[in-house]
């Protein structure tokens, strides 16, 4: 999605925002273990968790992510894009993904769980903006539910957009809801502050978060330049509405062409 008036600063380097926010104590609760990745770190990474994501370094809209998984029997598997191989040793499994990432620079990502919404996997976008009184809002959070078969949930993938207390009520209950919501725009505030050390002309966020089934969130990636369809699309337009007008009072409008994600599962 490109801006208007005004550029939006664009920070395209996973492996630096997530040291940047490893750096605040209290997010470092929410940042599943990430490495740089080398046949060393999968392998001890598998051991230790049994699936990772494995991620471009520079990326976006999902496109490269892998997800590598140890097998009941032995073997190793990993998927890519709705193909999914299968190898008798490690050494063989890391030998393919190497091939499929082609001397680019990739992180290894501890796998987590994703609660699901009818039998699909979900997790949750939520947005943060300086707002018009110079401080930082959550102005937006929706939920994004994956296409069968796929291993991300980005609406360029297939995903389909839904609110996110409809997902997160037969996990939560009604009474948890809102304040499992708060939670998570309490976390996206806490990010955007921390990336405003490193990264002072910061001015809004996406956060893609995880929920396990601890109902514990995690933090799998930040968006610096956030594509805001997915608000877009909403029966409900109030958010995408403030979302506009943040935007507005610091310089930026958006271009939504939004013709991708479904908001029928």
């Amino acid at each position: 999605m490109k801006s208007g008036k005004k550029r939006r600063h664009r920070i395209s380097d996973k492996w630096a925002k997530t040291n940047v926010l490893l750096g605040d104590k209290g997010l470092r609760l929410y940042i599943p273990q990430t490495r740089r990745f080398s046949q060393y770190t999968l392998r001890s990474m598998l051991e230790a968790y049994g699936m990772v994501y494995v991620k471009p370094i520079r990326g976006s809209l999902g496109r490269g992510v892998m997800r590598v998984e140890r097998e009941a029997g032995g073997g190793y598997a990993y998927q890519l894009g709705s193909n999914r191989r299968s190898f008798g040793s490690f050494d063989a499994c890391y030998l393919g993904i190497k091939r499929d990432i082609a001397g680019k620079s990739y992180l290894v990502q501890r796998g987590i769980h994703l609660l699901k919404y009818e039998g699909r996997a979900f997790d949750l976008r939520v947005v943060v903006q300086k707002s018009p009184s110079g401080g930082f809002e959550a102005t937006g959070t929706v939920a994004r539910v994956s296409y069968p078969g796929k291993i991300v949930t980005n609406g360029s993938q297939g995903g389909t957009i839904l609110p996110a207390d409809q997902v997160l009520q037969p996990h939560v209950g009604s009474g948890q809801k809102d304040a499992m919501i708060a939670h998570l725009e309490r976390i996206g505030i806490q990010t955007i502050r921390q990336l405003r050390r490193r990264y002072p002309g910061l001015v809004e966020i996406g956060l893609d978060i995880a929920i396990d089934s601890q109902l514990r969130p995690w933090i799998l990636e930040v968006n610096t330049t956030p594509d805001h369809c997915p608000f877009a699309i909403l029966q409900d337009q109030t958010m995408i509405r403030r979302i506009i007008h943040y935007g507005r009072q610091y310089g930026v409008t958006y271009r939504l062409n939004c013709n991708k994600a479904r908001t029928v599962l």
